[in-house]
This record gives C-alpha cells, sequence and structure tokens, in this order.
C-alpha cells in the first residue's frame, strides 16, 4: 500500500470515528477509473484524473450528509457522427446516507420522504459506486462534438463533416424538413389555428 499513489487509491472514507463519536469525515483525491456494480462489474474509465473531494457529517442518529464535488471527464461519443468526445463534468454532490450494519454493498434507495438515500454498512465506506452513478446520471441524452456536426449519411454512413456523398442531397437537411413542414401547413387547415390570438377576438388570426 505504501507506493501506491492518490492517483490509484479508491475514493474511500473510513467512517469508524464519525460512527462513534459524530466526528466529521473528510475524504478527496483523483481517480483515473471507477469499479462499480451494474448486471455485473463494471469500469468507467476517465479521459483524465477525475478530481473528488467528500466531507460527511453527522445529522442525528444513523443519518449522515454528504457533499463535495466530483469532477470526471468521461469518454462518450457524438450522438449524430459517432466520433469519440471527452465529456467534462463538474458535479456537486449532496446526499442524505443512512447506517445499516446488514448492508453489504453500499446502494442508493429513495427515503420515505421521497429523497434519494446513500445505504451503507461498512465503516469502511468505497464511494466508487456512488460516484460512478452521479456520473453516469449527469450524461446529457445527447452529446454533440460540436453544435453543427452534420451526422453521418443515413444510406452509405459517410462522415458528412469531411465530405459529402452521392446521397447528401437525397438525404433532408433540418432546414429543408422545417420547410417541408411549412409547406404541409400551407395544405392543412389546422394548421392556421396555430396562429389564432384567441384571447383577442378582434383578430382571429396574427399576422406573420
Amino acid at each position: 500500500m505504501g507506493n501506491m499513489t492518490d492517483m490509484t487509491l479508491l475514493p474511500e472514507l473510513h467512517l469508524g470515528q464519525l460512527l462513534r463519536t459524530g466526528q466529521d469525515a473528510h475524504a478527496e483525491g483523483q481517480v483515473t477509473e471507477l469499479q462499480y456494480q451494474q448486471g455485473g462489474d463494471q469500469v468507467l474509465t476517465f479521459a483524465a484524473p477525475a478530481a473528488y473531494r467528500v466531507d460527511i457529517n453527522s445529522v442525528g442518529g444513523d443519518d449522515f450528509y454528504l457533499q463535495g464535488y466530483f469532477r470526471p471527464t468521461l469518454n462518450t461519443e457524438c450522438a449524430r457522427c459517432l466520433r469519440p468526445v471527452e465529456l467534462p463534468l463538474d458535479l456537486k454532490l449532496g446526499m442524505l446516507m443512512r447506517y445499516d450494519p446488514a448492508v453489504d454493498t453500499p446502494y442508493i434507495e429513495e427515503a420515505e420522504s421521497g429523497e434519494e438515500l446513500l445505504m451503507f454498512g461498512d465503516p469502511k465506506l468505497d464511494l466508487s459506486g456512488f460516484l460512478a452513478e452521479m456520473a453516469l446520471v449527469s450524461v446529457p441524452l445527447v452529446v454533440l462534438h460540436s453544435p453543427d456536426c452534420k451526422g453521418l449519411c443515413q444510406i452509405c454512413g459517410q462522415d458528412l463533416n469531411e465530405g459529402t456523398c452521392e446521397h447528401a442531397a437525397a438525404v433532408p437537411t433540418e432546414a429543408e424538413e422545417v420547410a417541408a413542414q411549412k409547406r404541409d401547413d400551407t395544405n392543412n387547415p389546422f394548421a392556421a389555428l396555430r396562429g389564432l390570438d384567441l384571447p383577442d377576438g378582434d383578430s382571429p388570426q396574427k399576422q406573420d
């Protein structure tokens, strides 16, 4: 253990003192990967060492409050063109914790109040699973390597950021889709209802 650097240490806190005397617990460092359980053993690897800081205070009885930050950079991919993207996250941590000696591996559950609760049973608390879950749930649904990514050709898979292919003209772009929607509106008797200024009553239709 003596020659291990902070980089490879697990994000562990020793909470024996906290449980016995209510004295605050604190841990900080950097991790390059986290092992966690999600349908089996998984490893979350970061693009750069991810800094974390955690403080845990007693809030009475077997309940504690964890706060701090975690700043991982995740390796993900662009939703449109699938090229690799490094996604930096700056996560503010704040969660109620409850000690229950029957708990084997720490897990998150919903408390009676509806808020999330981190259950733990071992005074040597490994936060790997908790930090991994916080990072994974914070990833946006759609990650783009650039806001104007053109994506891949739906026919041949050509990366349209690097050049067009013979199908590019046949695949509608977003602007063309909007224009097509407008054309549909002119043929749609209900489209005019979108422009109605109902509360006013004088002018049944807004002029664009």
